[in-house]
């Protein structure tokens, strides 16, 4: 595997910082496509180097790039967790230029976008803004419509007043994520519920660029964000053919220990999307990529993947 990092410049002058991972032949027949992953809240991009190993070595070239507040786009550790005013709209719109840019350097492949977590919630707006870009959806770590939004609004724009946008928000991680280990007790760390795998825990611990607080700010807009991506009008402007796999743990909090997903698959089968796959790992928790069968997931990521590259060279 190759590896090559650079940073496009959006509109606002953020520097975005993307990891590109290539396959090592130099054999142009042998490329299938592009993943273009979109990683979740209080993470780095480059968590996801052992996924894009697996794609490169099948043929596939790689995307990710650091969100505004996040990893190495932060213009510095003061910045982590704060996206910047409107950050979650930038954020889409910032992936669209990532997937532009993939489209003109690889006009001739098809291109999959994967969002995880929070990733996967700016993908499902994406979904309805941006599909043209794209050939696929993978939707990792998802969930569909949630209850108290508002409320936790409301309270975000009131810190945010009585301590500013920039206030690292214990209160509200607390209210997001508090109860998410309550179900893995006795626990050993904070991030038990992210796998199973304790030292994929520890290497998440450790990672300067993981598990920081994120702002008021950043709370407010995320909470809008969710708000809006499952209104009816919204999903609507989905194309009923574009093809999506969702795949999550059973166990996952994010997902509602499953609930969450099935509801958002019966979203999808009510809009009459007609092609949607999905996969609920048995007692799989939130990062699936790293979870104790992670190399199932991964071949069977790879294998929806093959199947649409297959799928569309048919219908070529």
């Amino acid at each position: 595997m190759k590896t090559t990092n650079f940073t496009l410049q959006d509109e606002e002058q953020f520097n975005l910082y993307i990891y590109q991972w290539q396959p090592d032949t130099d054999d142009v027949a042998s490329y299938k496509g592009v993943v273009q992953i979109a990683h979740g809240m209080a993470e780095t991009a480059a968590r996801y180097a052992r996924f894009a190993e697996a794609l490169t070595e099948q043929g596939y070239f790689v995307y990710a790039h650091d969100h505004r507040g996040h990893g190495r786009t932060a213009a510095s550790t003061a910045d982590l967790g704060h996206p910047g005013d409107d950050g979650f709209n930038w954020k889409v719109k910032n992936m669209a230029q990532v997937s532009m840019h993939i489209r003109n350097t690889h006009p001739t492949l098809p291109l999959y976008l994967m969002g995880h977590s929070m990733g996967s919630f700016l993908t499902q707006k994406y979904m309805y803004e941006y599909p043209h870009l794209v050939d696929g959806i993978i939707l990792s770590g998802t969930n569909g419509p949630r209850g108290l939004l508002g409320a936790g609004r409301t309270l975000a724009k009131l810190e945010m007043s009585l301590r500013g946008e920039r206030h690292p928000s214990t209160l509200l991680n607390a209210m997001s994520f508090g109860s998410f280990n309550r179900a893995f007790r006795p626990t050993r760390t904070g991030f038990d519920w992210l796998s199973r795998d304790a030292a994929e825990v520890d290497k998440f611990i450790a990672d300067p660029f993981c598990g920081f607080l994120c702002t008021s700010g950043f709370f407010y807009h995320f909470f809008g964000l969710l708000q809006e991506i499952h209104q009816p009008a919204q999903m609507q402007r989905i194309p009923k053919d574009l093809p999506i796999y969702v795949f999550s743990g059973d166990q996952d909090p994010v997902g509602l220990h499953g609930k969450g997903v099935r509801q958002l698959l019966k979203l999808y089968q009510e809009l009459g999307l007609s092609n949607v796959r999905s996969k609920l790992y048995r007692d799989g928790r939130h990062e699936m990529l790293n979870e104790t069968n992670r190399d199932e997931v991964t071949s069977d990521t790879i294998a929806w993947l093959n199947h649409q590259v297959e799928s569309r060279a048919m219908q070529a």
